[in-house]
């Protein structure tokens, strides 16, 4: 439920409606949009009138119900104003959301050592991203293949964030990993494969970085929201979703369908910004400019694209990843089409 104040309403009023709801047993979320403030009420409210309800204050301007199973997650939680997620890097605050210019992220499967993360962090910063993405803890299919480096890749992510100015996106597969991984990270990553890890999602929950949380493999939209409430409800309001391909029936040419359709669909369905990772979503770096171009076109806020300054080489997900220099290129045809629609201005994509 949420009860929408009217333009002007003074704070100490807000504050008060905000009171009596406490004392019913509610918990008021104060969100305040570009107009309006509006007090998302969660708790068991089946019973309450929302007429009853406008008759507190006389600057309740109208009660709603919000009839989505997923209540924060919901677009109707903020009265259908878009949220943004900003991120401290070294290079300054970067933002995700729908009135943001698009953020990309790059960077390889697998940290394998320190030069190639160093390297590979420096060339997509020149090129244009201001995240570097990379594992330290990689979940596979396969126990026989590579896993990962673990905490010691930590490491390596700081000193290539140190030498870049990058943001770090790395994934967190384990609840008793958070602590570590959020000490490195600017952006904890949860992946497809843990998407229904309920407990892992109330820990990110509950610590303060943000979360970027990516579609399971066979998952419908209804149930990521619902991941996705999870980590909200944990009190944790800074969730990026991240499409990254969901299995079909035919694996033959790309390794997932990458489900583009999604982005008008959230935008409907909420106010979380939204990810696209073409690299995952194909599985081969031909069709990855492609796809990234459609999806800037239409609408994501930011692209996660994988990148290894020698492919054949990489240790996990080499098929998939861009060179150094056909990422340059990749950015540069990004930005023709960024500029077009109006998010890639100047300075591209930080706020100074």
């Amino acid at each position: 439920m949420i009860v929408v104040m009217k333009v002007g309403a003074p704070e100490d009023e807000i504050a008060r409606v905000s009171d009596e709801f406490s004392q019913w047993g509610l918990s008021p979320e104060k969100i305040v949009g570009k107009h309006k403030v509006v007090i998302g009420l969660v708790g068991d409210t089946a019973t309450l009138d929302p007429l009853q309800l406008q008759e507190i204050s006389p600057w309740i301007e109208q009660v709603l119900r919000v009839e989505r199973p997923y209540k924060r997650a919901s677009r109707e939680y903020r009265h259908g104003e878009p949220s943004e997620v900003w991120i401290e890097t070294p290079a300054g605050k970067v933002g995700f959301g729908e009135h943001q210019p698009v953020a990309i992220i790059a960077g390889p499967c697998s940290v394998e050592n320190e030069v190639m993360i160093v390297e590979t962090a420096q060339r997509v910063k020149a090129a244009g991203a201001k995240f570097l993405r990379g594992g330290a803890y990689k979940p596979r299919t396969s126990p026989y293949s590579f896993q990962g480096h673990g905490e010691s890749a930590l490491g390596l992510l700081a000193a290539a964030r140190e030498a870049s100015g990058l943001g770090i996106i790395t994934e967190v597969m384990d609840t008793a990993d958070v602590e570590k991984v959020a000490e490195v990270a600017d952006v904890l990553q949860v992946g497809a494969r843990n998407m229904h890890n309920f407990a892992l999602l109330k820990k990110v929950g509950a610590q303060s970085k943000p979360v970027l949380l990516k579609r399971g493999m066979s998952a419908t939209i209804d149930e990521w929201l619902m991941a996705a409430e999870y980590v909200l409800a944990a009190g944790n309001p800074n969730v990026v979703l991240c499409e990254r391909g969901i299995r079909t029936f035919d694996s033959k040419y790309a390794r997932n369908t990458l489900d583009l359709s999604v982005i008008p669909i959230l935008r409907s369905l909420t106010h979380l910004p939204i990810v696209i990772d073409p690299s995952h979503g194909t599985g081969w770096w031909e069709y990855v400019p492609a796809m990234a171009m459609a999806a800037l076109a239409a609408g994501t806020d930011g692209l996660m694209i994988e990148v290894h300054p020698n492919p054949p080489k990489a240790l996990s997900d080499g098929p998939q990843s861009l060179t150094p220099e056909r990422f340059e290129r990749l950015v540069g045809e990004l930005a023709t089409i960024g500029k077009a629609i109006g998010r890639w201005p100047q300075p591209a994509l930080a706020l100074a």
